[in-house]
Order: structure tokens, then sequence, then C-alpha cells
């Protein structure tokens, strides 16, 4: 059976981890973070019983985005070399968890509605211990009762998956929680314009 995801530690400098973390915690300190919601378009809303994170989306608008987004977008042409994805573009954001927040089971795309083909997870979080929670469990498939790893949210590890295929959720931790979610995204448009994102 294929496994549809990978985890790959110390995957980004740690200088550009670094560049990335500040970044995150300047923008969280200014208030920049918005709580996140489920769903998309005119059917998001808020649900703290299944999420309860708050997010900042990337633009590119400083070195560090800049130079992740460049890091991806080598990954991206990698990816589509290797595996034939067709994946298109990338949208992203900073991730913030408070001690005790949680992102319950769930899949990044379902009924092939917004694109989505391959999640990938950068963490951001410094000296990270096994006791302090937070950890990444991923299942092998929408049916499957048991996790078949669990990713613990140390600074510099990247995880991708198939985003209709692998079931996941962000354990409670016991501190503050810092990552950078982002998606592959096909483009399904009959159009000339790209589907939008987000």
């Amino acid at each position: 059976m294929a496994r549809h995801y990978a985890v790959a530690p110390d995957y980004f400098p740690a200088h550009l981890v670094r560049a990335l973390r500040r970044e995150a915690l300047l923008r969280h300190r200014r208030g920049e973070f918005h709580h996140a919601g489920i769903g998309r378009g005119q059917d998001q809303h808020r649900n703290t019983r299944v999420r309860r994170d708050r997010t900042r989306w990337l633009d590119g608008s400083t070195l560090a985005q800049c130079r992740l987004l460049d890091e991806m977008e080598h990954l991206r042409l990698a990816v589509n070399r290797a595996l034939f994805l067709g994946l298109f573009d990338l949208e992203a954001h900073f991730a913030v968890y408070d001690p005790g927040a949680f992102y319950r089971r769930h899949l990044d795309a379902f009924n092939g509605n917004n694109g989505r083909v391959l999640s990938a997870v950068l963490y951001l979080n410094e000296q990270w211990r096994d006791d302090e929670g937070g950890r990444l469990r991923l299942w092998p498939d929408p049916d499957a009762a048991t996790p078949v790893m669990e990713v613990t949210p140390r600074a510099g590890t990247l995880v991708c998956f198939l985003s209709d295929r692998i079931p996941h959720e962000v354990m409670e931790a016991s501190r503050q929680r810092l990552s950078i979610a982002g998606w592959f995204r096909c483009n399904n448009s009959t159009t000339l314009a790209p589907d939008p994102a987000r």
C-alpha cells in the first residue's frame, strides 16, 4: 500500500526557520492573527469544538516569506517531476496554537471542491520536548481506526501528505505551538484564470 505521506526532519535551513519564527511571533504580538474557521467561502464559520488555532496568511511581503516560498516552489517542481501530480500553486498561512488548543481529525480536501492536492506543514518550534505534546497525528486513510504516525512539532520538520487521503489531527500541547500550513493546489478551472485560493 502506498504511504501517501512523508516526514523530513531538518528539511529547511535553521536560519530560515528562525526568521519565520521571529516573524510569526512579531505578527502575533501585533494582533495580526485571526481565529481560524472551518468550511470555505459562504460556508466558513468558527467552531471551537473542532479547531482553536489562529492564522495569518502568507503574502510574500518579507524576505523570510519570499525565501520559504522559493524553497516551496523548488519542492513543487520536484514533486511534479517525480509524481506527476499537476501541482499548480501554493496557499499557506502561519498558525499559532496556544496551550490547550487543538484541531480535531479532518481531511484538507474532499469532493474535489478546493483544488488542494498536497498538504505541507513546517514546524517553527525550537527545543520542543516530547512531553510537551502538540503532535500531528496521521491516519493511513479516511476509514482507519488507528493512527499510522505521530510527528513531534520540532523546528525545521516538514510533513507532506495527500490532502484528500490522509486524515490528521493536531493534538493539544502544554506550550504555544507555531507552524506554517500550506496546500499545493491543482488548477481545476476551465477558464484562463486559476481557481481562487482559500
